[in-house]
């Protein structure tokens, strides 16, 4: 049986199949990232909305956003690792058409159970964004990787942060419907170009399915790299959801009286984050991953301190959350490039393995963030809230600093 351990990075299986990664290559995969991860999000902003008009009542609305979380970190753990064994391709395509169904079976659902089943079947089905992005790193050149998952990962970023403000606007005026509609339909279309565009990777494992799944425990607990850069985004990820997840209840409270429009608007903000992403991949490459941690860190507690200054409804609160949301995606987004570097360098044939550890992993810490964000607020208001936000990277730092008393040589690939 193949180790799974980090030695494996000198493997034949990590020589590139190709000696640069062609641009518009690198665009397509980008967009598909973002096109296909906004799934995830475009049903939250639309939440009261879908509850009225598919009978579900208030209690049960939530579930409509969890159980596509839920969908994805089972996609996650158990289609993502899929990439280490079968041709990358012809997974997403295969993933890309089943998220399609799942697309059209929320769009023409009458009845809350068909919405919510649909819903969770939409996170199953876009964990292929998660499939592409290791798909991209084996066919980038080393000196080049960290830009190339950057590059790719913005895009990822830009689906995120562009899914609330989009789906807000097309339910505004074509209804919630249309939204999916939309997105089957582009999702389609990209499938059907990717299949026929994208260059074959067939990976070298020959592992079995069990014994596939099986390996993921033996990664965890052989690869301290993988846990720490798993833990340290899911502490800031959490951050990162707690914010977004509380902020639109504190602009449309009684302090700033914003608009769903407004909030929307508000929401826009965040894109600039995408920025960091590829400036973060370069730091990768020239092996800056440990100084641009740090630097990370520094720009997420900063983004927590600054809105505890937002007291008032004034224009200079709503500046002041402007910039800290700003700086708050900057520093996640840079974060999750540099960790994706780190992971990915540790062999080819235990990529996708890596990713779905290191996504699944952050992506508790963000719902966590998100749940105990809300209770915070509803408790104690947005100062416990952001209180909260601020402990989660404030402890990720402290283990952090911990690296540097590691050995030297073991460490400096992080």
């Amino acid at each position: 049986m193949m180790s799974t351990t980090p030695h494996t990075a000198t493997s034949s299986a990590e020589q590139p199949a190709q000696p640069t990664m062609p641009n518009w290559l690198m665009i397509f995969l980008a967009i598909a990232c973002g096109v296909i991860v906004a799934n995830l999000y475009y049903a939250q902003p639309l939440v009261g909305l879908i509850r009225a008009d598919i009978g579900l009542s208030a209690e049960a609305a939530g579930l409509i956003v969890t159980l596509a979380q839920i969908g994805y970190a089972v996609g996650l753990l158990f289609i993502v690792p899929l990439g280490d064994i079968v041709e990358n391709r012809r997974l997403v395509f295969v993933s890309l058409l089943f998220t399609v169904l799942a697309l059209l079976m929320a769009a023409w659902a009458g009845q809350a159970t068909i919405f919510l089943i649909a819903s969770m079947l939409i996170g199953l089905g876009s964990v292929a964004a998660q499939i592409l992005v290791p798909y991209a790193s084996h066919l980038a050149p080393e000196q080049s990787r960290g830009r190339v998952v950057g590059n790719i990962m913005s895009g990822l970023l830009l689906g995120i942060m562009l899914a609330r403000p989009l789906s807000s606007l097309i339910a505004d005026h074509l209804g919630w419907r249309a939204v999916f509609f939309i997105s089957a339909a582009l999702v389609l279309i990209l499938a059907l170009v990717l299949i026929r565009a994208l260059p074959t990777n067939r990976p070298a494992s020959r592992h079995r399915y069990p014994q596939l799944i099986a390996s993921m425990a033996q990664l965890v607990r052989h690869t301290p790299i993988l846990r720490r850069r798993a833990l340290y985004h899911a502490a800031i990820f959490g951050t990162f959801s707690l914010f977004w997840t509380t902020v639109p209840l504190l602009l449309a409270g009684p302090i700033f009286h914003f608009s769903q429009t407004g909030i929307a608007i508000f929401a826009l903000v965040g894109v600039a984050g995408a920025a960091a992403a590829p400036i973060a991949g370069r730091m990768a490459d020239r092996g800056w991953i440990r100084p641009g941690t740090a630097m990370a860190f520094a720009v997420v507690i900063i983004s927590m301190l600054l809105p505890l200054l937002a007291r008032d409804g004034s224009i200079g609160s709503v500046l002041l959350l402007v910039l800290a949301a700003i700086l708050l995606d900057l520093g996640v987004s840079a974060n999750l490039v540099l960790g994706q570097r780190a992971i990915f360098s540790l062999g080819a044939e235990v990529r996708s393995r890596l990713n779905g550890l290191y996504m699944a992993t952050f992506f508790l810490g963000g719902a966590i963030g998100s749940s105990a964000g809300t209770w915070a607020f509803e408790a104690g208001g947005w100062t416990a809230a952001i209180a909260l936000g601020l402990a989660l990277p404030l402890l990720a730092l402290v283990y952090f600093v911990t690296e540097f008393r590691r050995n030297p040589v073991e460490s400096s690939a992080k």
